[in-house]
């Protein structure tokens, strides 16, 4: 049960039995009969029969309370001392008051915490159903001079958004290199990264052409203007990424990271929190592209632009503190207006988890 931490629900689960099962002890202390400790006092203590108990412990028979450790005293040979009475279910988590039988305890599609896994293992359950992690392969086409940083990067992206990877393949940068990858078997996505412009050695397109369907060929984003869709013969979601670090991390996280937590049952929103902020300086954009520019915090409560991913790459999210999205049709934001922020240090926390205790779908 424990691989199913931060995965998520196929089918509702609902409760087999009532939780608890027993009325049972919500700390550690003395159980009583309620009715036994009328009066008790410090000036006047009762002495009762000692049925000491453990937190999560099944009440006894006969008995009706807990009495703290605090407020009773174990005396040999077996009485407890008590000082302060104690009305009935005092301490007493009764039978059904977490859950009745039929009860709801997680929804499909509920993204798995730890507490609900604990939750769930002390209803009683071994196993649940969860939706299968998609499976992807990520394919590099490096320039001959470019040091791979997209690789690891992606890689790293897609386990953050619960991809499995079933493997990370470099090949030449020629349409023969990259069809001859497309022809993999037993994947639900496909990333290539790296020939996707209109230099004359960006074969990415016309490979997957050959090898499968081209449906999208570039898109109005900056940066990620030359990111590419399609399937190959074997039925798995192509996704060209450009190469140029930037544009791979925008295109990844505007576009294919959707898609992966799409399969994998997760929120296809970006998995950023948001907040809405007012801009310190203007932001600029041009007409006609979907910008996403780079933005830190400024005094007061603020945030103002960065330099552009084109201006200073992957430096404008290292550096930044979050970015903005900016439509289209709008030539940018004047100074003061109120922004949406996503913001790169709430990032939602992803794991990715074995499936030794799970049935998948």
């Amino acid at each position: 049960m424990s691989s199913a931490y931060y995965r998520v629900l196929a089918k509702e689960v609902r409760a087999t039995r009532p939780i608890p099962v027993a009325d049972r002890a919500a700390l550690d202390g003395f159980a009583v009969a309620a009715s036994a400790t009328v009066g008790a006092s410090s000036y006047n203590p009762l002495f009762l029969p000692l049925q000491a108990i453990s937190a999560g412990e099944p009440i006894p028979q006969g008995a009706d309370a807990v009495i703290p450790l605090h407020l009773g005293q174990a005396q040999p040979p077996d009485t407890v001392e008590c000082v302060e009475a104690v009305a009935s279910g005092e301490n007493v988590e009764r039978q059904g008051s977490v859950a009745a039988p039929g009860a709801i305890l997680a929804p499909a599609g509920r993204w798995l915490s730890p507490p609900d896994i604990a939750m769930l293992i002390g209803a009683g359950l071994v196993s649940i159903e969860v939706i299968r992690r998609p499976v992807v392969q990520i394919v590099v086409a490096p320039g001959s001079t470019t040091v791979d940083s997209n690789g690891p990067m992606t890689r790293a992206l897609v386990e953050r958004d619960g991809g499995v990877i079933a493997d990370t393949l470099a090949v030449a940068r020629t349409r023969q290199g990259i069809r001859s990858a497309l022809g993999a078997r037993g994947l639900d996505i496909m990333l290539v990264i790296g020939g996707t412009g209109p230099g004359n050695d960006d074969h990415a397109v016309a490979a997957l052409s050959e090898a499968g369907e081209l449906v999208i060929q570039g898109i109005a984003m900056e940066p990620g203007e030359t990111c590419g869709f399609g399937r190959t013969r074997n039925g798995a979601l192509v996704v060209l990424l450009p190469g140029s670090p930037p544009a791979c991390l925008v295109s990844y996280e505007m576009l294919a990271g959707r898609a992966v937590r799409r399969l994998g049952g997760r929120d296809a929103a970006l998995p950023y929190g948001s907040r809405v902020i007012r801009t310190a300086r203007k932001i600029v954009s041009a007409i006609g592209m979907t910008e996403i520019c780079p933005v830190r915090y400024a005094s007061g409560d603020l945030v103002e632009p960065l330099p552009s991913f084109g201006e200073t790459g992957l430096m404008a999210a290292a550096a930044a503190d979050g970015f903005v999205v900016v439509p289209e049709a709008s030539e940018g934001y004047p100074q003061g207006t109120a922004v949406t922020v996503y913001l790169y240090r709430s990032q939602s926390a992803y794991m990715s988890a074995g499936a030794s205790a799970v049935r998948e779908r």
